[in-house]
């Protein structure tokens, strides 16, 4: 990453209206209602797992996945920390999200210029302390890059949810939450609790989630990192 983007992010950080935790902490039982009743029922704890890292697994961009976390994110958006978006597939259509509660004063939207860029401010923005929740679409990520995330949101109490692709689904993964979701016909889709820390993975669910199509503006694209 150029040294003046280093400095940029740096400086938003650091800027005195930003609250910033003095002694982050771990909190192993930290949840997040996810703003669906039925899903909260299969979660470890009645919601998503804060101060760690969810992986949603799909296949193909639209089918509901930034749906599915958007009540969370607007609750986070809320509280006085930012809500990050690295590097999404098209540009985030701003009425749609502030419709759906999302506080725009409190998001942030960073574009990587490629895969190492954005995970590395996804790193940055999970450790800062600063980020209520970073949402990424890294694309493919290595384990060790994945445990590096794993580790800068639990230093950050932040919330990392990454977007990747289905053939992820068996890559071991340090994600306190795996969530595969798999497609029917029309918007019913089925979610598969991979891996859920403090509870018992394998539970599915029969989720009807609307199309993504409104909350991104398909005019402007951006290209997959991964």
């Amino acid at each position: 990453m150029p040294k003046a983007d280093h400095q940029n992010i740096q400086s938003l950080l650091q800027r005195p209206d930003i609250w910033r935790r003095a002694s982050p902490r771990r909190h192993a039982r930290d949840t997040i209602p996810s703003g669906y009743p039925s899903l909260d029922r299969i979660l470890p704890g009645g919601g998503w797992s804060g101060s760690s890292i969810t992986e949603i697994l799909h296949d193909g961009h639209g089918l509901g996945e930034l749906r599915l976390i958007v009540p969370a994110l607007a609750r986070l958006s809320r509280s006085s920390r930012w809500v990050v978006m690295i590097s999404p597939p098209h540009i985030p259509y701003a009425p749609a999200l502030s419709a759906c509660g999302v506080d725009l004063s409190r998001l942030l939207l960073v574009h990587g210029k490629g895969r190492e860029d954005s995970l590395w401010a996804s790193e940055q923005a999970l450790r800062s302390g600063t980020c209520a929740a970073v949402v990424a679409w890294p694309g493919n990520v290595p384990g060790h890059a994945l445990r590096r995330l794993q580790l800068a949101a639990e230093a950050g109490s932040s919330w990392g949810i990454l977007f990747r692709p289905g053939n992820s689904v068996r890559q071991p993964s340090p994600a306190a939450t795996r969530i595969h979701i798999e497609t029917d016909a029309g918007t019913s889709k089925r979610l598969v609790l991979l891996k859920a820390r403090g509870g018992r993975p394998g539970h599915a669910l029969g989720f009807a989630l609307d199309p993504d199509v409104n909350l991104f503006n398909r005019s402007v694209d951006r290209p997959c990192s991964g």
